[in-house]
């Protein structure tokens, strides 16, 4: 049975990182490899690809199978589409400084793409952190305006009491003042009987 270029899983449970292998096509997944020749993120965005391009050019000219996942990752790094082009050499449709030319336009046209792509999530990511932050500012606002609200209901029922409590004080030293004044007019005269009795 021929090699195959697959995943062998690594990294923790939820956080999944893949070594690119050539393995027996009879070897389990995590099994025994022949080579390793890259690794595979799937976790950042873009994923993050490591590829050793002159390796994997070699297992795909000798005949290794990828699988599907390992397909796409060698379109994506030009692996296939190198080989393509070699092909059309073998044939004498091409020659290698075309082949050579054609790769290179394709790789610059690819990693435009990606660093486009890269920039626009960066850009997106900043355009949500300035909506949350403008949104979390307003709510912010609004707590401060029900806070201030809130102050100042208090602060108007704490001056309604003191008012109250004060027009409370007053109306009883009113009251208190009536029989003050009655009792120092009785003092007077009890004093004067004592004096007489004397």
């Amino acid at each position: 049975m021929p090699a195959k270029i697959r995943l062998q899983r690594k990294g923790k449970k939820g956080r999944p990182f893949f070594h690119i292998v050539i393995a027996d096509g009879r070897a389990p997944r995590d099994g025994k490899l022949i080579e390793k020749i890259g690794t595979y993120d799937p976790m950042t965005n873009p994923a993050t690809i490591e590829l050793d391009f002159e390796r994997a050019m070699h297992w795909v000219t000798v005949g290794a199978q990828p699988t599907d996942t390992a397909k796409a990752i060698l379109s994506y790094k030009g692996v296939l589409y190198k080989e393509h082009l070699l092909r059309g050499v073998k044939k004498g449709a091409l020659t290698e400084d075309k082949v050579e030319i054609l790769f290179k336009e394709w790789l610059a046209e690819k990693e435009a793409k990606i660093e486009a792509k890269a920039k626009g999530l960066v850009d997106t990511t900043r355009e949500d952190l300035k909506k949350r932050l403008a949104a979390e500012a307003e709510v912010n606002e609004a707590r401060k305006a029900e806070f201030a609200k809130q102050r100042a209901d208090a602060q108007a029922a704490l001056e309604a009491a003191a008012a109250a409590k004060a027009a409370e004080a007053a109306a009883a030293e009113a009251a208190a003042a009536p029989v003050e004044e009655a009792a120092s007019k009785e003092a007077p005269a009890e004093e004067a009987k004592e004096e007489t009795a004397e």
